[in-house]
């Protein structure tokens, strides 16, 4: 196989997918999962809500940590030459081919390999000993060499994964440790506590993570794999860091040459790029046309924040940003999501603003786990029973 190393951007992963090979690969994906739909399969969360709480206290939950990465689902496959290729899929349902070094054994012996493979995660960058590693994190398994696990309970989906994937895997890397500089990504499992178990999720796992951290999420173990929004999957930020995704729109102000300008024959009035653009925030309420987005409210923006916006040198206007409210209630910038096709669907910015507004803190989340504990002891022994 080529040898081409660690990839060196979580946001272009290897090649892209031209349109005709990716509506065929779309067309795979939605045959092995059983749907008509070629959209991005990829299950959503919902905000976390203090109503949440008795939902923790009534059935039994999965939490992990949130990574501050790029969600995929991971394809494995065979190409027209019947070799092993691999896809990362992204929010977008953009398909991305992985360059480089990546085999994944099944347990019948190393020259093997997975393929009508379906794996669901996160890609991180993490920082090992002053080194960038880049590392796909599994959270879940939807379909294992052609055989569907939708319908399967979140243990049983992430048991198939530890025992056919994860674990020949690791005992590739043990055997041929000369190869990993080759390789681009590194496959781990997600490291899923018992609901319960939130304290130490707090002082050990968050604390000892290797990459940057952006809540929690919490997953029933009970209910099948849902695709598009599950509200069986909870997303936890403090209320202080919740964030929406918008689209943004630049309007720039209209000023008349002062006498240094007309002195040099601009007469005419003329738009000021230099100057701070009012910023409006565009809420996604579906479909692809002019109505798609429509006005939410304004982002504050000052004139230093505008100026290293400037110095990218980038196309600015009309693209998806992450945003967060201030403790004056004022819109700020965050981050770029160009990973994403659009902004939040209303009803996800409403549900935010909601868990802004009813906010669960970490502390509400550890006083609530001895009744987690207990409720979930109590229906562990009614099942023995």
């Amino acid at each position: 196989m080529e040898e081409e190393g660690p990839i060196r951007s979580i946001d272009c992963p290897g090649i892209k997918a031209q349109p005709e090979l990716a509506r065929h690969l779309r067309e795979e994906v939605a045959h092995l999962l059983n749907r008509d739909k070629l959209d991005f399969p990829g299950a959503q969360p919902v905000s976390f809500r203090k109503p949440h709480l008795e939902e923790l206290h009534r059935q039994d939950y999965f939490v992990c940590e949130k990574s501050d990465g790029i969600r995929y689902l991971l394809y494995l496959t065979n190409n027209e030459n019947n070799a092993e290729t691999h896809y990362l899929i992204d929010r977008k349902n953009d398909y991305w081919f992985v360059k480089g070094n990546l085999h994944f054994p099944r347990p019948a012996g190393e020259e093997t390999w997975h393929k009508d493979t379906i794996l669901d995660g996160e890609l991180v960058i993490d920082n090992v000993d002053g080194r960038k590693e880049p590392r796909y994190l599994v959270f879940d398994c939807l379909v294992m060499d052609g055989q569907n696990f939708t319908q399967r309970d979140l243990s049983k989906r992430l048991g198939y994964f530890q025992n056919e994937v994860f674990q020949p895997y690791k005992r590739l890397l043990e055997k041929y440790p000369q190869e990993k500089p080759y390789m681009p990504f590194f496959l781990e499992m997600k490291d899923m506590q018992v609901a319960y178990g939130i304290e130490m999720m707090f002082r050990q796992i968050i604390k000892n993570l290797k990459h940057g951290n952006d809540g929690l999420i919490f997953t029933c173990l009970a209910t099948p794999y849902q695709f598009g929004t599950d509200k069986h999957i909870l997303k936890w930020k403090p209320a202080d860091e919740n964030t929406v995704d918008f689209q943004w729109k630049f309007t720039f102000s209209l000023v008349e040459p002062n006498a240094t300008e007309r002195a040099q024959g601009i007469t005419e009035p003329f738009y000021d790029y230099n100057a701070v653009p009012k910023v409006e925030l565009l809420a996604y309420y579906g479909g692809n046309g002019p109505g798609g987005y429509r006005h939410y409210g304004e982002l504050y923006l000052t004139e230093s924040e505008w100026e290293e916006l400037k110095a990218l040198g980038d196309p600015l206007d009309e693209r998806i940003i992450e945003a967060y409210m201030d403790d004056q209630n004022r819109w700020r910038f965050y981050r770029f999501r160009d990973d994403k096709q659009h902004g939040n669907f209303i009803k996800v910015v409403d549900a935010v603003l909601e868990s802004i507004r009813d906010g669960v803190s970490k502390e509400d989340l550890i006083g609530a786990a001895k009744t987690i504990r207990d409720n979930w002891k109590r229906r562990e022994q009614e099942r023995r029973r």
